[in-house]
């Protein structure tokens, strides 16, 4: 992050070494470290301040099930902070103070740790790609499907090196370096395929997601039904006393098949029931 005083900013690896956690913690960005970590806060006890400079945060979730995840990470005590974009951080002897600008009205805000949550950019920019006429750009080398750079065929990329269209997930860096890897060896053999890979926010409750978002389908002028419902009446969510819960899934109106699904809930809880009905009947259940 290039903004005046990122030298004072704690990444994500910091946060997980630390022994405490302070009283005052604001985490700049929106995405799942900001919302993983301020879950886990919120909890300790730390007060939370979550400020991103976009409208809406986890842009790669359904919109509906982020608003609920917000307005339930606010009840818990968070101030989530949208459309304000942090400019500036300054130490003092007792605080820091994060400077941030909101419809270009500035506004402050004090903690005693300041969490770069903001994403990760690929560390390219000192490899002189430009002298091996490699094109990038500020998310990674320019590839084509099997992840070769588009303008230098000798150099491939994964991860978070690649602009690619799989998501910023370790499991996908490591599946689009298998695909490297096999064809450096063999020539251009494997495409990646992104489809049904499946992203969890593991805040509480999680946030999961596989499949087309309602808006990616109906770019792709598919026809399909929306069965949606907010589920924090069911007696699944009452018994845990979880107040948001909820669920978006998207079927094809031809083929019943299902285009993506959202759901927004704590994982179910193993019983006696759910253990028969999956072994099938005559199956007894583990004791």
């Amino acid at each position: 992050m290039k903004i005046p005083g990122a030298e004072h900013l704690t990444n994500s690896e910091q946060f997980l070494e630390l022994d405490q956690l302070p009283p005052r913690i604001l985490f700049i960005g929106g995405g799942y470290i900001a919302f993983e970590f301020a879950h886990v806060a919120l909890r300790a006890g730390s007060r939370v301040t979550i400020v991103h400079r976009g409208s809406r945060p986890l842009p790669r979730f359904d919109p509906d099930l982020v608003e609920q995840l917000v307005k339930h990470t606010r009840e818990l005590g968070a101030d989530v902070q949208l459309g304000s974009e942090a400019i500036g951080i300054e130490k003092s002897a007792d605080a820091l103070t994060v400077r941030s600008s909101t419809s270009g009205e500035q506004r402050t805000f004090e903690a005693d740790l300041v969490v770069h949550a903001a994403g990760r950019e690929p560390e390219i920019d000192d490899l002189k790609l430009d002298a091996a006429g490699v094109e990038w750009d500020k998310r990674g080398v320019k590839v084509n499907g099997f992840l070769q750079s588009v303008s230098n065929p000798a150099v491939y990329a994964a991860g978070d090196a690649a602009a690619s269209g799989g998501l910023p997930l370790t499991p996908v860096a490591a599946y689009e370096g298998m695909m490297v890897a096999a064809n450096l060896l063999k020539g251009n053999h494997q495409e990646p395929n992104y489809l049904g890979i499946p992203t969890v926010v593991f805040t509480i409750p999680s946030l999961a997601s596989v499949g087309l978002s309602e808006s990616k389908a109906r770019e792709q002028g598919l026809k399909f039904q929306v069965k949606k419902e907010m589920t924090d009446d069911w007696y699944q969510s009452r018994r845990v006393a979880e107040a948001s819960s909820g669920y978006k899934v998207l079927v094809e109106e031809e083929t019943d098949h299902i285009l993506g699904a959202h759901l927004l809930g704590n994982g179910p809880k193993k019983s006696s029931i759910s253990s028969l009905w999956e072994c099938g009947p005559g199956c007894a259940p583990p004791t």
